[in-house]
């Protein structure tokens, strides 16, 4: 496999797929971006039809599983996951993939991922397809969320955050002592990879329901939430939310 690499980067966060680009970018002996897909559905066509080389893939997205997209293809790329999942959870994916990345991606672990594609690019993926086969609808559970700071990655069980608060380019997120903590993650990636504790009541809020301490009906359809932080924050519902809050909670 000669370099550059054709490469397709596979991710519906237009934010995420944003910095994987501009990273690669500065690989441009390594990698050659020659274009990018927001579903497992578009990604599959793509991928039949430009043959990448690697493919950097996430694994939850709106469309076709990625494992079954994956299984299906003719055209058989090098596979990078690129993911928000915790470490732990991904310790198995090792095995099924040239590498895989913790979002957000840094540049240092980026150039491991590159030695590692450089000392295996003359084998054949057979070996690697088989072994996708047999995680097929094991999608990992996510138990953390991942805040940059500097130039660290600190995990944040799930368990302790309260809610989260859209932003213009990200999302805050807060825990019982009101720390607050950034992802790069969209609201609405977070509604659908988090499991049931947590329900979105706004365009810009995500809530906890283990941390909910009362509920008063607001006008217009809405609620306001109480939450059992240190703030005692509020939190105003949004009034096209209150047929699937009235169900979550059984009000």
């Amino acid at each position: 496999m000669k370099k550059p690499w054709s490469t397709l980067v596979i991710d519906d966060e237009k934010l995420a797929c944003q910095r994987l680009k501009r990273l690669l970018d500065d690989y441009k002996n390594h990698f050659n971006i020659i274009g990018e897909a927001g579903n497992g559905d578009e990604a599959f066509e793509m991928i039949e039809e430009s043959k990448p080389d690697i493919i950097f893939l996430d694994i939850q997205m709106p469309g076709k599983n990625v494992f079954s997209m994956l299984n299906e293809l003719h055209h058989k790329p090098f596979v990078i996951f690129c993911t928000a999942y915790d470490r732990y959870a991904l310790e198995a994916f090792n095995t099924y993939s040239v590498d895989y990345l913790l979002k957000p991606v840094e540049s240092d672990r980026l150039q491991l991922t590159i030695q590692k594609i450089e000392k295996i690019s003359n084998g054949n993926n057979d070996e690697l397809y088989n072994n996708i086969k047999q995680i097929n609808f094991h999608t990992p559970v996510i138990t953390t969320i991942a805040h940059k700071l500097g130039n660290k990655i600190i995990p944040v069980k799930l368990e302790e955050i309260v809610y989260f608060i859209a932003n213009e380019k990200y999302v805050n997120f807060y825990n019982q002592n009101g720390e607050t903590f950034i992802t790069d993650q969209t609201l609405v990636l977070l509604s659908q990879k988090l499991h049931s504790d947590f329900l979105r009541i706004s365009k810009s809020l995500l809530i906890n329901r283990s941390y909910v301490k009362e509920i008063h009906k607001y006008f217009k359809g809405k609620f306001v939430f109480t939450m059992n932080d240190k703030a005692q924050t509020k939190l105003v519902s949004g009034g096209m939310y209150y047929s699937v809050i009235k169900g979550f909670f059984d009000l």
